[in-house]
C-alpha cells in the first residue's frame, strides 16, 4: 500500500523532491489558487501552520490553474503574491494539474484513497484539502469550503 513517501513533488524551481522527508509528519495538502473566492484561506492555513509546525505538522500548498483559470501566474509571481499578501512560509510547490490525463500522481492517489461526496474522484475546486497522519496514508479529504480553522480539532488529534 503506497504513502506520501513514494511520491515526488516539483518546487517552484523546477526541481524534484522526494516526499518521504516528510514521513512521520501529519500535513495538510491543498491545492490552491492566487485569484479564488477562497484565496483568503491561506492566511488560515498560515495559522495552522506557524501554530503546529513544532509539533511535526505541515502544510503543503500546490497552485493550479485549473479551476477558472485562478493560477494563471509564474511560480515566482505566486510565491510573491503569497508573501506579500498572507506572510506564507509554509512550502508552496510548483504548479500541477489535479484531475484530467496530466493529474499528478500524488493527486491521482489522493483522489483514490479519499474520494469526495458519492464516491467521486474528480477535485471539484480550488482549496480542497487532504489531511495525511503520520504513517503517511490519507486520512480525510475536506471539501474547498471548509476552512482551516474548522480543521483544527482533526490536526490536533493526529498531533
Amino acid at each position: 500500500m503506497k504513502t506520501i513517501a513514494d511520491f515526488r513533488a516539483t518546487l517552484p524551481s523546477g526541481e524534484r523532491v522526494s516526499l518521504a522527508d516528510r514521513a512521520g509528519k501529519v500535513l495538510l495538502v491543498v491545492n490552491t489558487a492566487s485569484k479564488c473566492g477562497f484565496t483568503p484561506q491561506y492566511r488560515g492555513l498560515e495559522t495552522l501552520w506557524r501554530k503546529y509546525r513544532d509539533r511535526g505538522f505541515e502544510v503543503i500548498a500546490f497552485p493550479c490553474n485549473q479551476f477558472g483559470g485562478q493560477e494563471p501566474g509564474s511560480a515566482g509571481e505566486i510565491a510573491e503574491f503569497c508573501e506579500v499578501n498572507f506572510g506564507l512560509s509554509f512550502p508552496l510547490m510548483g504548479k500541477i494539474e489535479v484531475n484530467g490525463p496530466d493529474a499528478d500522481p500524488l493527486y491521482e492517489w489522493l483522489k483514490a484513497e479519499a474520494p469526495g461526496i458519492l464516491g467521486t474522484q474528480r477535485i471539484k475546486w480550488n482549496f480542497t484539502k487532504f489531511l495525511i497522519g503520520r504513517d503517511g496514508k490519507v486520512i480525510r479529504r475536506y471539501a474547498p469550503t471548509d476552512k482551516p480553522e474548522h480543521i483544527e480539532s482533526d490536526i490536533e488529534a493526529l498531533l
